[in-house]
């Protein structure tokens, strides 16, 4: 017997076909997006690339059910550059953010240019909730501030760095105020802390929709500020320098810790794409890093400048415990999240990121990408990276390392390897063709001397 179709019957097989949708594996909620940036860690400060007198349990679980990439890089030797790089997901010195900018309040071209469009604003368009806790170093006008460049939620300093405990001295952008979106909040806790606290509590407030956390501390950067609760931790570590560099560091790694199990108690853990990198290499001397074995540091086009602590983990999705060894760059946040994220990605400009989950999975083969390039003081100092060879620009002449056989750079290969460093060499002079002039110059003091 054949029923007839009423204008009832077809709004049912409506909602019938709607609700299987929603309920269909395609339909599974997109994944929440979380990138945390430490400031200035050493590449040997962390457990899982060897580190034995500051236990990063947190950081290290990330490692131990996610994948570690032996080979991470950030774009850029110093601060700000590789955070424009990340939001961006573009070689920062194709819009000439190559410096660190001043903290100018009245000057909108000191930071992030703002024809560039950020990782925040295309996942807020995608329906994300957005937010930054922490270091923006991006430009401090009212046109650079977070809440203006695409992020829902703001919490942290606009500045380069920032005291720790309330007091403390430091010099006028070091003792701005915290802000709360754009009020300013007379906060008690110890910094590093308080990012923490305000991190996992974003998680819990905004757990119902995706969302993307950009948390990026200033941990363990200057100045060296830490408490009694986490000093006690190292009566064993006589240099006094690097004591407060551990101690520092442990509290980041609990703050990190605090941020992980918010995720757990949300249930959100296998919703949940987590990077975690610092922003540079250790400033050695400086703040107690150690980059050990690479050579160099902040600063420099050695592997210590560029060569990072890099781990992504998605439990579920990407395997746990696994060592990748391709080379990739923080670039790469930007396309994997859009992907991820069913987000659209501008396509008026040339972008320099690639979709990470493919290659750490083992769905494609290869390298993600053929080369990766790195400039600065407008071309005083360079690198190209091209499988296991680098050519480096640091001093007056290039040098070329086989870093597969010599990850710490000690034998230059430039004369025994002509035709090897002038394809570099060429590849790094098509690239930076491409690039413009830095617009704005880092304050005084901003550059690390050459050695």
């Amino acid at each position: 017997m054949r029923f007839p179709v009423t204008l009832a019957s077809r709004f049912f097989c409506v909602l019938a076909a709607s609700l299987a949708l929603e309920t269909s594996p395609a339909a599974e909620r997109r994944p929440n997006i979380v990138v945390i940036i430490s400031d200035d860690m050493g590449f040997a400060d962390v457990g899982f690339n060897g580190c034995k007198d500051t236990p990063t349990p947190h950081i290290d679980s990330l490692a131990r059910e996610g994948v570690r990439c032996r080979n991470g890089y950030v774009s850029h030797p110093f601060c700000s550059p590789t955070r424009a790089g990340v939001l961006t997901g573009r070689y920062q010195q194709r819009f000439g953010h190559e410096n660190n900018p001043r903290y100018e309040p009245t000057n909108p071209k000191a930071g992030l240019p703002l024809d560039q469009i950020t990782l925040a604003q295309v996942l807020k368009d995608a329906g994300y909730v957005t937010i930054a806790v922490g270091k923006w170093h991006l430009g401090a006008a009212p046109e650079s501030h977070p809440n203006r460049r695409g992020f829902t939620d703001f919490f942290g300093f606009l500045g380069g760095g920032h005291v720790y405990l309330p007091g403390e001295k430091g010099g006028a952008e070091y003792t701005i105020p915290i802000l709360r979106n754009s009020q300013p909040v007379d906060e008690k806790e110890y910094l590093t802390d308080a990012f923490s606290r305000e991190a996992a509590a974003y998680i819990q407030q905004h757990k119902a929709r995706p969302f993307f956390l950009y948390l990026a501390y200033n941990a363990v950067h200057t100045p060296m500020h830490t408490t009694d609760k986490y000093l006690s931790r190292f009566p064993g570590i006589a240099n006094e320098l690097r004591r407060k560099y551990a101690a520092m560091q442990s509290a980041l790694d609990d703050g990190i810790g605090r941020v992980l199990q918010a995720l757990k108690a949300e249930e959100l853990e296998r919703d949940t794409l987590v990077f975690f990198f610092s922003d540079n290499g250790g400033p050695v001397g400086i703040n107690g890093s150690s980059n050990d074995p690479l050579r160099g540091a902040k600063g420099q086009m050695y592997e210590g400048g560029i060569h990072i602590p890099f781990v992504v983990r998605w439990p579920g999705k990407l395997p746990a415990g696994k060592v990748y060894d391709e080379p990739v760059i923080s670039l790469d946040v930007f396309q994997t999240a859009v992907e991820l994220a069913g987000a659209k990605a501008p396509s008026d400009r040339k972008l320099d990121s690639v979709n990470l989950v493919p290659y750490l999975t083992g769905q494609k083969k290869g390298a993600p990408h053929e080369r990766l390039f790195w400039r600065a003081g407008g071309g005083e100092r360079y690198a190209v990276r091209e499988g296991q060879y680098k050519l480096v620009k640091q001093g007056d002449a290039e040098e070329l390392f086989d870093l597969k056989a010599d990850p710490s750079e000690t034998t230059n290969l430039a004369v025994q390897k002509p035709d090897v460093l002038a394809r570099l060499h060429g590849a790094f002079e098509k690239w930076n063709a491409e690039l413009v002039p830095p617009v704005f110059e880092s304050p005084p003091g901003g550059k690390r001397k050459k050695k």
